[in-house]
């Protein structure tokens, strides 16, 4: 199928097609000012659609590029009560059929971004947008279930007499940050295993004192970002060439956006140390009152003293004292083993398909597409871990 928003540059111009560009419209083209209030406005935060990150993600991130937006406006003062960044779903799954998906923002989490004063309105004028650019379905990936963007979603829906089916659905991680830390760390990892841990880091600890340091201010920040990004190398994930720093769209990225959301106190870097050297650093951003843990990096030379552990330990610590950070979000995996343990509180996280009409066939071929496709990478997935056992189990030669 060629892209929805391809098709008036293939057919001859009418004023339907002419709608349908209008509705969906490149990502660049949307004011930043707008965005940015929208944002602080927005009844679900998502950092990963702050407009500094996801306009660096759409401008060079690997396979990431060129995103569109559906914009929901209301014509006052402050118009942009709604966005949600999209690419098609013949881009994202080359199924030709004609539906939108969710732009994916690097980080694992795709609410998008809906106006808390007028929800309900905003998220029909995004259903209205996807249906003028063409689109019989959305499908919104790693979107929370339970929160209030998909709430929104889902009312606007009801009025249709529709609703929206999820394909999959897993639990994540993630931190009440109002508890008292000590007595969340405790509960969660239990005194034999606080010992433990504090015993790695006075043994961490021989090698030069322990720090836990976060840099947020522009001018300090960029320097963190280089050690992140040279300890996210060093370890498993440079072996397998996905680290950030390996590709070029992605360092752009990363090197464009951290600076530009420290900013607006939107970003911050935390780093541990053991003397001069770091040993675990991480990338966090905030929006509203919560934070996002992106991503972590080690130096696995030190990893029987499990830095990355440490790390997220002064983290919690570090968010449960700041009284402008009410929880924290993960966006890790499900059944995460490091993280898991440590972060004990939960929610939904999911992929969801939105249709668009009544009675529509073209959303059960949708639909019986994306079933197929999670079948298949279901059965793949389900082989590569047998595989991997096998691998395990089986002695190399000569012995």
């Amino acid at each position: 199928m060629v892209d929805i928003a391809q098709q008036a540059a293939i057919n001859p111009a009418s004023a339907k097609e002419a709608g349908a560009a209008r509705a969906r419209v490149p990502l660049t083209t949307i004011d930043t000012g707008q965005w940015r209030a929208l944002a602080q406005r927005a009844a679900e935060p998502n950092g990963y659609y702050l407009p500094a990150w996801e306009l660096a993600v759409s401008a060079t991130a690997r396979g990431r590029t060129e995103a569109s937006a559906l914009p929901a406006f209301d014509g006052s003062s402050t118009p942009l009560i709604g966005l949600m960044p999209v690419i098609s779903l013949w881009r994202a799954l080359k199924i030709p059929l004609p539906a939108l998906v969710s732009a994916h923002p690097y980080g694992t989490l795709c609410s998008p971004l809906i106006d808390r004063d007028a929800p309900i309105e905003a998220a029909t004028g995004l259903l209205q947008r996807a249906r003028e650019a063409g689109a019989h379905a959305l499908v919104l990936n790693d979107v929370a279930l339970d929160g209030a963007a998909m709430n929104a979603l889902e009312q606007a829906l009801n009025r249709d007499g529709l609703k929206p089916r999820v394909l999959s659905s897993y639990l994540r991680a993630s931190l009440d940050a109002t508890q008292d830390d000590e007595t969340l760390l405790r509960d969660a990892l239990g005194a034999k295993k606080l010992k433990e841990l504090r015993r790695q880091r006075h043994r961490l600890g021989e090698q030069g004192p322990v720090t836990f340091d976060v840099a947020r201010r522009p001018g300090e920040i960029g320097p963190a970002l280089e050690t992140f990004l040279q300890l996210e190398a060093s370890g498993w994930k440079g072996e397998r060439r996905t680290a950030l720093v390996q590709h070029a769209g992605d360092a752009a990225f990363i090197r464009r956006a951290v600076p530009a959301l420290a900013e607006t106190a939107q970003c911050e870097i935390i780093t541990l140390r053991a003397g001069t050297t770091p040993v675990a650093a991480g990338i966090v951003l905030r929006h509203q009152d919560r934070a996002f843990f992106f991503k972590l990096g080690i130096d696995e030379r030190f990893a029987r003293y499990s830095p990355g552990v440490q790390l997220t330990l002064d983290l919690t610590r570090h968010l449960c004292a700041d009284p402008a950070i009410a929880s924290a979000d993960s966006t890790a995996s499900a059944d995460h083993p490091m993280i898991n343990p440590i972060w004990r509180g939960r929610f939904a996280v999911g992929d969801v398909l939105i249709p668009l009409r009544r009675n529509d066939p073209v959303v059960a071929l949708i639909h019986g597409a994306l079933v197929g496709l999670n079948a298949a990478h279901e059965t793949a997935r389900r082989l590569v871990r047998r595989l991997r056992k096998s691998a395990k189990a089986t002695p190399p030669p000569g012995r």
